[in-house]
């Protein structure tokens, strides 16, 4: 039930009687005080030169792999591109195999960019698509005129 109005003054619309009151600045920044967490590396009050014990800059051993095995695969598309076509799979293959060897080997929080998933999954999904690719460079036969 909508309340009556003085004369002259406009009632709002139906639908905005449900609609909870706007905060004002004052309230949210006092709600934004109240859960703001002390630790945040963020927090200019917080010390200097202290960092949280189980935070690593970068997880360099897994970040540079991972450049290796963009790096050969990015080798191997260049030699496929350029004729060698049988060459340039080996590569590819041969890089998908060794990410995940990489990340059979490595634990978690040195892994970097090469854990994506579970262990289990990322080495199956790399190793065989890196077999896959391998296996197809060897058979697949020459075909006339090449």
């Amino acid at each position: 039930m909508s309340r009556p109005q003085p004369a002259g003054e406009e009632q709002p619309p139906a639908h905005l009687d449900d609609v909870p009151p706007v905060p004002s600045a004052e309230e949210v920044a006092a709600e934004l005080e109240a859960v703001a967490d002390p630790a945040d590396p963020a927090d200019p009050a917080a010390p200097v030169g202290e960092e949280p014990e189980d935070r690593r800059h970068p997880s360099t051993v897994g970040g540079l792999l991972y450049l290796f095995v963009l790096a050969a695969g990015a080798t191997g598309v260049f030699i496929a591109w350029s004729g060698d076509w049988r060459l340039g799979v080996r590569w590819i293959g041969g890089a998908l195999v060794g990410a995940a060897t990489f990340r059979l080997v490595l634990p978690r929080r040195d892994a970097g960019m090469l854990a994506v998933r579970h262990r289990l999954l990322d080495c199956l999904l790399l190793g065989g698509v890196g077999a896959v690719l391998l296996f197809l460079a060897q058979t697949i036969p020459n075909q006339p005129g090449t």
